[in-house]
This record gives C-alpha cells, sequence and structure tokens, in this order.
C-alpha cells in the first residue's frame, strides 16, 4: 500500500493526514496555532509558529509510515514578509481577517476601475486579500518598504514561508490558487501582473515563483523520522478552500461545496474558463496543472461556527456547540430572526460595516428561540450564497456536500436543506481538506484518477428538503426583511 502525506495549514491549527492510495484516511495528527490580537480589527501569528505547528503535526506520521508524496494547503490570504538571507521574518504573519489595509483599499478607490481589477484578478478591492495589507505595510515601516524594493526581502503566503523555511531558502513558490488570492495575480495569464504591482508597490523580486498545483516541486523534510529527518517529495499545492473542493470530489462544472468552521466558505467548481459575477461573488483559481485548470466562485461567510461560540461563550445560553441542535428543536417561537453578521456581511453583501442584530423579540422570547435564529441565519447566509453562484452559473448544483464541525448538527444542516430545496450530502471524510491535497499529490505522483476520487467519495449522512413552499417563503421573506434593516440602520452606501 502506498501512502500520502496531506498538510493543512489552517487559521487554528495544522492538520496532518495519512491517505492511503484509495484515498481513504488512515492517521491524522493537529498542532494547535495560536493567534494575537494588538488592537481592534489586527489578526496576528507569530511565524515561527507556522513552521513549528507543521512540524508538530506532520512529526508523528513520518515515524510510522513510508511517504510516497506530501501535499500542502494553506490559510489563503495570511502571508510573512522575512529577509532572503538571514531568514528572519521582518513583519508577523498578518491573517486573512486582519482589516489593517482598509485604509489602503479606500485610498486606492478613486484609482482603480473596479471591473479591469476583478478581470484580471476575480476580486474586490478588499482588505480581505494580501496586497493592500502589504501595502499599509510599506506605508507604515518605509525601511521594510526600502529593503524590499532593495531586493533584500522575500513575501509569501503561508504555505511559500513554510517551504522556504524547511528547504533553508531552497524554494521560495507558490502555485495559481494561493497566488490568486493577493490582489496581484493575473488569473487569466497565470501570472504576477506588473500594472497591479506598481498599483500596490511590491516588487517583483520578493514573489515567489508560481508553480503549476500538482506536480514534483521538490523535497521538504515536513518533520524528521524517528527524529533524523526525511526528505518528502512535494507534489501538490493549493490554499485550503480550494483543497475541499477538490477532497469533496467537485470536479465537473456546477458541483460545489460548504466547509464549515469558523466560517463558511463555499466554493462551486465553473469549469475551465473565468466568468464573472453578477450577484457579489469572487471568480477564484481552483486548480491548474498539466492541462487540467478549474475556475470557482467563491463565497465566503465569515461568521458560522463562531456564532455557535458566541451563543455559548458570550451569551451563555448553550453549554457547548453541541447543544445547540437540541435547543433549537425545543424552540416554540419561529418568529424570532438573528442576523448573524459579528463580523459583517461579507458575500454577497460585502459590508464590513454592518453588525448582527435580532428581530422579533417579546416578553416569551427564550435562549432556545436564539439559538434556532442564529442557526437560521446560519442557513440564510448559506442560502445566499449558493442561490448567487446557481444565478451566476445558470444552473443550480445537484446537491451541495458539506464539511466540518457545523456540519454535524442536524438541525442546521436540514435547514439548510429546507431553504435550499436542495439535497445536502456531509463528507464521511471530517477532513476533506487536508484530504483532498494529499489526493491531488497522488493524481501527480500515483497517477490517481478523477474517477477514482470521484467513486471513493463517500457521505456520512445525507438531507433531503421536507419543508412547504409556504413556509420557505415565509422565512426568507423574514430574513431579507431583517437583512436590509440592518443595512439601514448601519448607513445605505456600501463601504466597498
Amino acid at each position: 500500500m502506498k501512502y500520502l502525506l496531506g498538510i493543512d495549514q489552517g487559521t487554528t491549527q495544522t492538520t496532518a493526514v495519512i491517505v492511503n492510495e484509495l484515498g481513504k484516511m488512515i492517521e491524522k495528527n493537529s498542532a494547535q496555532l495560536p493567534a494575537r490580537f494588538p488592537q481592534a480589527g489586527w489578526v496576528e501569528q507569530e511565524p515561527a509558529d507556522i513552521v513549528r505547528t507543521v512540524k508538530e503535526a506532520c512529526a508523528p506520521l513520518l515515524a510510522k509510515y513510508e511517504i510516497s508524496a506530501a501535499g500542502f494547503d494553506n490559510q489563503g490570504e495570511t502571508f510573512v514578509v522575512w529577509d532572503k538571507d538571514t531568514g528572519e521574518p521582518v513583519t508577523p504573519a498578518i491573517v486573512w481577517q486582519d482589516t489593517r489595509g482598509e485604509s489602503v483599499c479606500k485610498a486606492l478607490a478613486s484609482n482603480v476601475d473596479p471591473e479591469l481589477l476583478r478581470r484580471k484578478t476575480g476580486l474586490l478591492l478588499d482588505s480581505y486579500f494580501s496586497a493592500p495589507k502589504l501595502k499599509w505595510v510599506f506605508e507604515n515601516f518605509p525601511d521594510i518598504r526600502r529593503k524590499a524594493h532593495e531586493g533584500k526581502l522575500k513575501f509569501g503566503t503561508t504555505e511559500t514561508w513554510v517551504i522556504w523555511s524547511l528547504t533553508q531558502g531552497r524554494l521560495h513558490i507558490t502555485d495559481p490558487s494561493t497566488a490568486s488570492r493577493t490582489l496581484l495575480f493575473d488569473m487569466n495569464k497565470f501570472e504576477w501582473d506588473e500594472d497591479l504591482l506598481k498599483l500596490f508597490d511590491v516588487p517583483r523580486s520578493m514573489l515567489p515563483e508560481v508553480k503549476p498545483s500538482a506536480g514534483y516541486i521538490g523535497d521538504v523534510d515536513f518533520g524528521g523520522r524517528d527524529g533524523q529527518g526525511q526528505a518528502l517529495p512535494l507534489h501538490a499545492l493549493l490554499v485550503d478552500q480550494q483543497a475541499a473542493l477538490f477532497g469533496q470530489a467537485c470536479f465537473n462544472a456546477g458541483e460545489m461545496k460548504c466547509s464549515f468552521g469558523t466560517g463558511s466558505f463555499l466554493l462551486m467548481n465553473i469549469g475551465d474558463k473565468p466568468k464573472l459575477s453578477n450577484n457579489g461573488l469572487l471568480t477564484t483559481v481552483g486548480w491548474n496543472f498539466n492541462g487540467h485548470t478549474a475556475y470557482a466562485f467563491d463565497g465566503g461567510i465569515f461568521v458560522a461556527g463562531s456564532a455557535v461560540q458566541w451563543l455559548r461563550d458570550n451569551l451563555k445560553v448553550i453549554p457547548d456547540s453541541a447543544s445547540s441542535n437540541d435547543a433549537a428543536k425545543r424552540s416554540t417561537d419561529s418568529g424570532v430572526v438573528v442576523v448573524p453578521a459579528l463580523q459583517g456581511l461579507a458575500a454577497p453583501h460585502w459590508r464590513t460595516d454592518v453588525r448582527g442584530a435580532m428581530f422579533g423579540l417579546n416578553r416569551s422570547t427564550g435562549s432556545d428561540d436564539i439559538v434556532r435564529a442564529t442557526l437560521d441565519g446560519i442557513a440564510c447566509r448559506v442560502y445566499e450564497v449558493v442561490t448567487a453562484m446557481s444565478q451566476d452559473l445558470g444552473q443550480a448544483p445537484p446537491h451541495l456536500k458539506v464539511d466540518g464541525g457545523p456540519s454535524g448538527n442536524p438541525y442546521l444542516m436540514q435547514m439548510i436543506a429546507d431553504l435550499l430545496n436542495l439535497e445536502v450530502r456531509v463528507s464521511a471524510a471530517l477532513e476533506a481538506t487536508a484530504i483532498g491535497i494529499a489526493n491531488l499529490a497522488g493524481v501527480s505522483a500515483l497517477g490517481t484518477s478523477f474517477d477514482e476520487l470521484s467513486g471513493n467519495w463517500k457521505s456520512e449522512t445525507s438531507y433531503l428538503p421536507e419543508m412547504s413552499e409556504e413556509e420557505r417563503g415565509r422565512k426568507l421573506s423574514q430574513w431579507n426583511k431583517a437583512v436590509e434593516a440592518v443595512k439601514r440602520f448601519h448607513g445605505d452606501e456600501v463601504n466597498k
């Protein structure tokens, strides 16, 4: 039996999995990744911690298995800048959630044609992506800017930084899916764009080489075998959400997945040609290698599991996240509506100024009703994004594949199925992202076919719609009124 190593370098932890040649996960190990919040809107991580968690997650697995190939996926927009000679970071890892680039976006807005930007990158001018935050660093730390333009510094998202660190600077690389999350990359030409580099004041010399998403990349020691070190052939690189799309075997246009965690991240495969959304979605590179190209619509919802944590930790209306299912089923008042915009409304609204709200409270409203309404709000946000994707592509998905912790909540999954009037399939693989990047490495190193991976995908359970059209219409009408109300409360003008 041949074994593959999949490494998912996520925002809160790094997870490594061993997958066999059939795509089945054999074992996993995780290491927690701390973050710090120096001031409102700032989210940072220690670059050394990122490397450490990769080693810690991998080492026990490497001590037990002979690995044929490894794949590495990453947080996406989170980046580090470091000295090219010493390898020492000159910035923290500035996380995708960080908003310090908002001032840059506002200053550049009048000089940017948003449609041209979308045609090149598929993205919006937003601090979510790497380039505005990098420009903020340059503006606030002139010495870093000077050294960057002198060719003394390197830039990289988390996989670039880790691989550089573990190869002593021999490999400075990324892939098209990750590069497409920076606002510096032309998704049509698959290259760094000179006009965007000029716009964000980024010297080409600090950027990594863009390698195909799959194919032999080089040898990397991800943690060591019995403490002695073990060079592994690296065969795959992707952003985490694209890795989950691959792991969910969404290989055909119209197929889509939703990965639940802190937020909900929805991607729909739209085929081998980029399409731009008319409904507030992003377009991103899914993967590109050996003649296989997939683009995807991207709809990020920044609050999902974190809303349940808010119920648990802040409101203290449930003792643990799993209890939200029973609480929602006990609720007797379906007139309460919660808009869980605890970090603004991302896709398809893109209103970072909006905050959460509750509607329909009365003297009989209890904690169970608030829990239910919060789960309903998460489901409504998923409905909005799936509907927007279906409209943009001109076809509805055959079903929605889901993974991640909240996918284990029966009430939430049934509500999503009901609102979408669509089957929801919960992946049997709990680590779809890490398995996805391992499977992509297998496509490169072992010749595994897409058909084999599709045949091996299994669902743990599925949910079929049960709600009447009348009830569905009522709930969506309530939701739409609530969203419009919070938008008006925070001002009608979109701030993006």
